[in-house]
């Protein structure tokens, strides 16, 4: 069995990025975790579930690798950066370019998306296509990746059941539920792989 801990990363800064002159996908990636940031991804990351990792895999954002890195000193690890862990890109230089149903648009339509931003489908099968080659790389090992909320909520599309009850996603995985509503700072689900490298079963892990 080969098991995955798909962790959300943990909360950031909030920064005035009027005058930042990085354009707006790099200020996304550059985004830091706030002081509570930290002590949330040092408290979740101090669980015993996190000892003996084989294997830690990030995003290239500096929010995934700040929130990885406690994982990585608990298990004298390095941290394994791949790009396509990262969250979708939206395609847009700011947030004001942005439609208000946005969100709504790309929930309905998994086509949907802006300039050179990423659909729903693009992210899914961006973020599929990294963990399966993650997990035929580390078979019967205990790994770790952290990424982001919207990237993991359309990767989990893959093998969920989606619901829209009361305007929330409710996820389900053989008849069990996931979770509904959106995903809360270092939220994690516990994927596990049989010897074929099929996805047998799915644990949303309460860490506190």
């Amino acid at each position: 069995m080969t098991t995955v801990y798909l962790m959300r990363h943990s909360k950031t800064l909030n920064v005035d990025n009027k005058n930042n002159k990085d354009n707006f996908q790099i200020q996304n990636e550059k985004n830091i975790l706030s002081i509570e940031g930290e002590k949330i991804a040092k408290e979740n990351l101090n669980s015993s579930l996190f000892d003996n990792i084989d294997a830690i895999y990030t995003s290239n954002y500096t929010r995934a690798i700040a929130t990885a890195k406690y994982a990585a000193e608990r298990n004298a690890l390095s941290l394994n950066i791949q790009d396509d862990l990262g969250e979708r890109k939206f395609g847009i230089t700011s947030w004001n370019e942005l439609p208000s149903d946005f969100e709504r648009q790309q929930l309905l339509d998994e086509n949907f998306k802006i300039g050179t931003g990423e659909s729903q489908k693009e992210v899914r099968d961006r973020m599929y296509n990294a963990i399966m080659k993650i997990v035929k790389e580390n078979v019967n090992q205990k790994i770790l990746i952290v990424s982001h909320a919207t990237a993991i909520m359309f990767l989990l599309k893959k093998w969920c059941k989606i619901d829209l009850i009361n305007e929330e996603l409710n996820y389900t995985f053989k008849n069990k539920n996931i979770f509904k509503g959106y995903l809360n700072y270092c939220e994690t689900f516990k994927l596990e792989f049989d010897e074929k490298n099929n996805l047998v079963n799915i644990e949303n892990i309460k860490l506190n």
